[in-house]
């Protein structure tokens, strides 16, 4: 989420959302860059009109969208370790999920 926010931002600013702006963005926000998820998502954005997406976006949904709270889990010892690992698994392919259906959301 943080490329995607980071290229808001720098939309917002008026910068050009390319892989070097993308960078300092990260950087400056203290994320380590990942060279493939800046490109993929420098490619995805090309040629998109972010404003209109935003303000399609913006439209009220037809059916309500329900939002599921996760509650953390009360473990100890090792169970909590491979939960955390588990965890960070699931939200990098969420991640790669998010930036492959990228392209269809902004083309």
């Amino acid at each position: 989420m943080e490329y995607v926010y980071a290229a808001l931002l720098l939309h917002a600013a008026g910068k050009e959302i390319n892989e070097g702006n993308l960078r300092k963005v990260l950087e400056a926000a203290g994320v380590t860059p990942d060279e493939a998820r800046i490109k993929a998502l420098v490619a995805a954005l090309e040629g998109v009109n972010i404003d209109e997406v935003i303000q399609k976006a913006a439209m009220p949904v037809a059916a309500p969208v329900a939002v599921a709270a996760a509650a953390p889990a009360a473990a100890s010892g090792g169970a909590a370790e491979a939960a955390k690992k588990e965890e960070e698994k699931k939200e990098e392919v969420n991640e790669e999920e998010a930036l492959a259906g990228l392209g269809a959301l902004f083309g």
